[in-house]
């Protein structure tokens, strides 16, 4: 838990409220959190399924973890406590964009149930799903889209979640997908499916 430094604050409520902007927007804000291991295939369907929620004329952002790491978390390594950290502000920063009436999608290993359930109890309306992307570690090696799996058996990239530290898989995930056993196309379909049946896009 993070302690509260600032003391002399308070919150301040604008005019517009999350209703105005979804109803500006024709579509609710909500995260989906993508979360698996590195090579699991997490970052290339968060861009599958925003070019296909763009096509639709939806407002989408995606919240990648290489990306955050160049500026937002750039002071944070890989020990479990900056782990942990990472995924906070990231939490933070999603739940923000849903309140914008955004549709945003977080690419982060995760890797720990605790800290995603965090990220979830900030959407407090049920705007918050998560998205397993299953692939056995043997196949996300094989991949090694950034050659870290190799840096890890040499010990040369520590503490490399799969190999060197633990992955903690989701046990109620909102979407399973099996990344060794379907394609990117697949994959994108059953999300949008997912989606439009819950009525989080118009169908």
């Amino acid at each position: 838990m993070v302690t509260q430094k600032a003391t002399n604050i308070r919150w301040h409520q604008g005019a517009i409220a999350r209703d105005d902007r979804e109803r500006l927007n024709s579509h609710r804000g909500f995260t989906i959190w993508f979360t698996g291991l590195s090579g699991s295939g997490k970052s290339t369907l968060a861009v599958a399924l925003e070019e296909a929620l763009y096509e639709r004329g939806l407002r989408t952002y995606i919240l990648d973890g290489d990306n955050i790491r160049h500026g937002l978390n750039k002071d944070l390594g890989f020990s479990p406590e900056d782990r942990t950290e990472n995924i906070r502000r990231i939490g933070e920063v999603a739940n923000l964009f849903s309140d914008g009436g955004i549709i945003n999608m977080t690419a982060f290993i995760s890797p720990y149930r605790h800290d995603r359930q965090t990220a979830r109890e900030l959407s407090m309306d049920g705007s918050f799903i998560e998205v397993f992307v299953d692939c056995p570690v043997e196949v996300c090696e094989q991949r090694d889209p950034k050659g870290a799996y190799k840096k890890a058996r040499e010990g040369i990239i520590k503490e490399f979640t799969g190999i060197s530290a633990p992955y903690e898989s989701p046990e109620n995930p909102e979407i399973h997908l099996h990344t060794d056993q379907e394609t990117v196309e697949a994959c994108v379909r059953r999300i949008l499916d997912y989606l439009t049946r819950h009525n989080f896009i118009p169908a």
